[in-house]
């Protein structure tokens, strides 16, 4: 790892003391981007945690809208272990942790329900990652996974860059990975965002404006799996095609909203080529006039609304009660290595997983 000068008036108000620490030989940091509009964004190495992006609401103010942690400790113990953290090596739920890959079974942890979740208890999102920041506005984050780990076959080696733009408030997300052996692979990022920015408490996402570019999404059972069905979002309150208010339905009685406890569904995204970068969602926070545009290569969007946020406290005293908070996670769709007719998150020898996906962020016009 190289060194990494913190600039200690950063916006976020974070102090690079609070995340060092040596982690099975491995040492955790902080790293601070900048752009030249003047976005800043924290992060640290261990599970490439989200820890603050700070960027201007329509009065000009700079808050930090995504729900983080002002310590490595705070990280590591986080009640929300997933808190704005990458996801892998499988994003999301595989059915009761197995799947068949030519012809053998694998195993993985059970740590959600009778399911696996986020690639179980010691995915990626708590591993230390080697990190370098060759520029201000950039840090490139790499790990090897081994073969056997939470269950999964394959070495692994992952590189994921964190990018902002300097022409835009846009923070871009490129994930690059290879294996030795044929497994599956399904990367994401866990933002927790709040346009609003975060407070004591930080206020619920419900009165956000939300678009959608999917006209269809994927129905879950009553522990969240696929049921294999791929359904039409029309005439339902799944459907943000045109924009909705989160809150205008999601308590709704509608099986699906009782399922996910609210919004925690894979939408199919309405893509014209496979793996093109396009506007996936789109969110407005009323209050702040803050906008956040998601652009994907992913054939899926997970939208997530905070349901099992309980308040606990995060960064700087803030707290996080349920629903405050909402996730864009592009992904394959969950459950695809049970799902033969659902798109492929096979990954070969010789062949190279790539993602790229982009938050960019804005204000509203008057």
């Amino acid at each position: 790892m190289t060194d990494n000068t913190i600039k200690y008036n950063n916006l976020s108000g974070l102090k690079r003391e609070n995340f060092r620490k040596e982690i099975n030989g491995k040492e955790t940091d902080l790293f601070i981007l900048r752009n030249a509009t003047g976005m800043e964004v924290a992060a640290t190495n261990y599970g490439c945690a989200l820890l603050s992006i700070m960027v201007p609401d329509r009065q000009g103010q700079y808050s930090n809208v995504i729900l983080g942690h002002d310590s490595i400790e705070h990280v590591i113990g986080s009640p929300e272990p997933f808190l704005s953290t990458t996801i892998g090596r499988y994003g999301n739920r595989i059915a009761k942790g197995k799947f068949t890959l030519y012809g053998e079974e694998h195993q993985l942890a059970i740590n959600n329900g009778p399911n696996s979740l986020h690639g179980g208890p010691t995915g990626f999102h708590s591993r230390v990652w080697d990190a370098i920041q060759p520029a201000d506005n950039m840090v490139i984050f790499n790990y090897t996974s081994a073969d056997g780990e939470e269950g999964f076959p394959g070495t692994l080696q992952v590189e994921m860059t964190y990018r902002l733009e300097n022409e835009a408030n846009a923070l871009a997300i490129e994930y690059r990975a290879t294996t030795d052996k044929a497994t599956v692979v399904n990367l994401t990022n866990h933002g927790f965002f709040n346009l609003a920015g975060i407070a004591t408490p930080t206020p619920t996402v419900l009165d956000n404006i939300l678009t959608i570019h999917a006209d269809y999404y994927i129905p879950i059972d009553e522990v969240s799996i696929p049921t294999g069905e791929i359904l039409k979002v029309e005439g339902t309150p799944m459907d943000f095609r045109t924009p909705h208010a989160i809150g205008e339905r999601i308590d709704a009685p509608f099986e699906q909203l009782k399922n996910g406890a609210g919004y925690d569904h894979c939408y199919v995204l309405n893509k014209t080529e496979r793996g093109s970068l396009d506007l996936a969602a789109t969110c407005l926070c009323p209050s702040s006039g803050r906008t956040m545009e998601v652009y994907t290569t992913e054939a899926g969007l997970q939208l997530y609304t905070g349901n099992w946020l309980n308040g606990f406290t995060g960064s700087h005293g803030a707290t996080f009660p349920a629903r405050s908070a909402v996730c864009f996670e592009a992904q394959c769709f969950p459950d695809t290595p049970n799902k033969a007719h659902f798109p492929s998150a096979v990954l070969l020898p010789g062949d190279e997983y790539q993602q790229i996906t982009v938050y960019k962020f804005g204000i509203q016009e008057d």
